[in-house]
């Protein structure tokens, strides 16, 4: 394959790529890859996959993703690159006075107040009604039939699952809780790895939102049980915020960075900053090697892009500096010059005026999907509408209370999102998708996975399974402990403040499909961090 080598490099890499002619789909939990393949195999597209997959992905993996989240997607279809954003606004009754007057000097994190109107159901409808092949009704039918029957927990999931009941069983809002535990919990325990576990309600929401076309989530019983819960606890989410709620067809934007144009969705994701520090980068003297220079320079760069990024980016009605500047080649030049031997505190420039779940699915007819789909740390406000199953997100969390702020809270505005799907070019030739979700690591993610690949020439598989790194604050970098330690070591002689974890939670997970130009083989890798799985013929 002209753009993917297996070139050594000084890590033992876990698994192999996996390599198909058909269709090939990868995320992070078997039985919801295995639903997108059956969609390819009952002749639905890159599309159908992609939306059975994200469906099941709400059933069997509740602890990152739930239809009461958002959703994000870049659709390469019939030799064009389509953007899709379907993340949610605030309510229209919310304000920053009103927020205050509660009692919060920032937005909380649990409860009604961070919720934002659910933009992952109408984004599978959007995407169905453009692009799919086969009826909504079939595409969610094989999630409908799991959360019916019930689903063996795998391991990561079990982890985080138990992890956030004992997180919640210490929260003072019992009573707010309380739909939670009666639906995700057993007589209050979580399930184990293995356990079979019933969503008769989820499934039963499902159902309706595939006969409905959506319309019963937004329209119908299913607004009105929504609205009329959250009411009861005082929150501001209303029947009008939803029935007014549509999915965004955007253009998406890139970068040039090796030979390939990097495509991201543009504001409000953070997107953007991926683009951004690929452009600073290109004015490093990056050698095509993994060493602690290469890491330092990757990690400045990525610094100073988070620090535009958060003091730039928010709902595109609202920001006053423009995508084409945050990208602007000279200002990244300048961006560069900043970048020493030492690690620095990043702060915002001035450009020039002018739990989370990623999926990858491909097809034989060359339609090929980057995905991916949110209620934001991880079951989202820990508001669970009682006989629906849907798990409400908390994605207002990330609004600031600072008027003056870019993000400032505002009514019907969408707040900075951290979700993000990649996709890869060269030239009019698509290579394919990629993502690693998880919160503020996803640019960071994306940076390492795109540099694995088109600096130190890994194959998709080598280049998920290699260490990395996740910045935090100040100059403090998280490192996995697997990172050889010489390198560890020239890093904190760079005034990094390192701390070394085996814990994989913060370093997301990823998934990547390549498609070769000349031979049309699928060549995937999927994310050892988590219950990785592609499926494929």
């Amino acid at each position: 394959m002209s753009s993917l080598t297996d070139q050594p490099y000084p890590f033992a890499s876990k698994r192999h790529t996996v390599h198909a002619m058909h269709g090939m789909v990868a995320t992070t939990q078997p039985l919801a890859a295995q639903a997108g393949l059956d969609m390819l195999k009952q002749g639905g597209n890159a599309i159908d996959a992609a939306i059975a997959t994200a469906a099941m992905l709400t059933v069997v993996e509740p602890t990152s993703n739930g239809i009461g989240g958002d959703a994000f997607a870049l659709v390469y279809h019939q030799g064009k690159l389509h953007g899709l954003n379907g993340s949610g606004r605030a309510p229209n009754a919310i304000h920053i006075d009103a927020v205050k007057a509660r009692g919060f000097e920032s937005m909380p994190t649990f409860g009604v107040v961070p919720i934002t109107v659910p933009g992952a159901p109408a984004a599978w409808v959007s995407l169905s009604e453009r692009f799919g092949k086969l009826p909504l009704k079939t595409v969610l039918a094989p999630a409908v039939e799991t959360a019916r029957k019930g689903f063996p927990v795998s391991p990561t999931v079990a982890y985080y699952w138990q992890r956030a009941a004992k997180a919640y069983q210490k929260r003072d809002q019992k009573e707010i809780f309380k739909t939670w535990f009666d639906t995700f919990t057993v007589n209050g325990k979580a399930p184990s790895v293995g356990e079979r576990f019933i969503l008769t309600d989820h499934a039963n929401t499902l159902e309706a939102i595939g006969a409905s076309h959506g319309e019963a989530f937004y329209r119908g019983h299913l607004a009105e049980a929504m609205t009329a819960y959250i009411k009861t606890h005082e929150g501001y989410l209303s029947k009008a915020d939803l029935a007014t709620h549509a999915s965004q067809w955007v253009e998406p934007v890139h970068t040039t960075y090796r030979d390939h144009t990097v495509w991201e969705l543009p504001p409000n994701t953070q997107g953007m900053i991926t683009l951004e520090a690929l452009n600073i980068i290109k004015h490093l003297p990056i050698e095509p090697k993994w060493d602690a220079q290469t890491l330092h320079h990757q990690i400045e760069a990525l610094k100073l892009a988070f620090a535009d990024g958060l003091a730039h980016i928010s709902d595109v009605e609202h920001m006053t500096t423009s995508v084409s500047a945050l990208l602007d080649e000279d200002y990244a030049k300048q961006r560069a010059a900043l970048i020493g031997e030492n690690a620095q505190i990043p702060t915002a420039g001035k450009p020039p005026q002018g739990g989370t779940v990623y999926l990858a699915t491909a097809d034989q007819d060359g339609n090929m999907v980057s995905f991916i789909q949110s209620n934001y740390m991880g079951f989202g406000s820990g508001i669970v509408i009682p006989n629906t199953g849907i798990a409400m997100q908390n994605r207002g969390h990330t609004f600031s209370l600072d008027e003056n702020h870019v993000n400032a809270l505002a009514p019907n505005k969408k707040t900075y999102h951290t979700i993000i799907p990649g996709f890869l070019t060269r030239g009019d030739t698509p290579i394919g998708p990629f993502g690693v979700m998880g919160g503020f690591m996803q640019p960071q993610g994306h940076l390492q996975v795109l540099m694995n690949m088109l600096d130190f020439k890994l194959n998709p598989q080598a280049a998920l399974d290699a260490p990395r790194w996740y910045w935090s604050e100040g100059n403090i970098i998280h490192i996995e402990k697997a990172m050889p330690r010489e390198i560890v070591d020239a890093l904190k002689a760079r005034s990094h403040t390192v701390r070394l974890t085996a814990d994989a939670g913060p370093f997301g997970r990823g998934q990547i499909i390549w498609r070769d130009p000349q031979t049309h083989v699928l060549h995937g890798g999927t994310e050892m961090r988590a219950d990785g799985s592609i499926a494929c013929y």
